[in-house]
């Protein structure tokens, strides 16, 4: 079953345009402090996970884009990587079922580090046109539950006032677009809407009729 999700994929480019222009004002106010070049890599590292949106809107693009024995290379790739994310993920859920306090957990998980599947041999994004909004805003304050956060290669300095973007709103605004995509189709998934996975998992799974829990039509 092939979705038409172009509308909802349009207002989530809107959405993508304003953090694109929200990282230029910084960098261009801050040029000292935000270090992202071209061969810079630091953030196609980071663990995240994506909202169903952008797990519908990567996937769909990257079966646009690619076809054959290099999109298998690149579902072999992100195999691996889903794999390493599984073990770090249940690690830290077997911690805080042992009384380790939350935050000392993803503290530990900020450290993890898992190479994109969609970094090439030239540590260049291969779908750097569409890639997720983390990775576009990685490298500017940001800040998320009231927490600062900025890339360690940065020179943004702890303790100083800088334009920092919210990610809870980013969030609220990704939440919403995705209930619309769960509002357009005659799922029994209702709660589809808060699923959230990581971008090697967005590459593998077939968001077909039978995933995606699509209703069959009583004669």
């Amino acid at each position: 079953m092939e979705l038409d999700l172009s509308k909802i994929f349009t207002e989530y480019e809107k959405v993508v345009e304003g953090v694109d222009k929200a990282f230029k004002t910084v960098a261009e106010a801050h040029s000292d402090c935000v270090k992202c070049k071209p061969g810079c890599s630091d953030c196609c590292y980071a663990l995240f996970d994506l909202s169903l949106v952008e797990a519908l809107y990567i996937n769909h693009h990257f079966n646009r884009l690619f076809e054959g024995p290099e999109k298998e290379r690149l579902l072999e790739k992100a195999d691996r990587a889903d794999r390493k994310i599984h073990v770090i993920k249940k690690e830290a859920y077997q911690a805080t079922q042992k009384g380790r306090q939350t935050d000392e957990v993803l503290s530990k998980i900020a450290w993890e580090r898992v190479r994109c599947p969609l970094l090439d041999d030239d540590d260049k994004c291969i779908m750097y046109e569409q890639r997720p909004i983390t990775c576009r805003l990685y490298g500017i304050p940001t800040a998320i539950g009231g927490k600062g956060h900025t890339c360690g290669e940065s020179g943004f300095e702890e303790g100083k006032p800088y334009p920092t973007v919210n990610l809870d709103s980013l969030n609220n605004m990704l939440a919403q677009l995705s209930q619309k995509i769960v509002a357009s189709i005659p799922t029994k998934y209702v709660a589809m809407a808060d699923m959230l996975v990581p971008l090697s998992m967005a590459l593998l799974t077939v968001y077909n009729k039978e995933y995606l829990g699509i209703k069959e039509d009583k004669e």
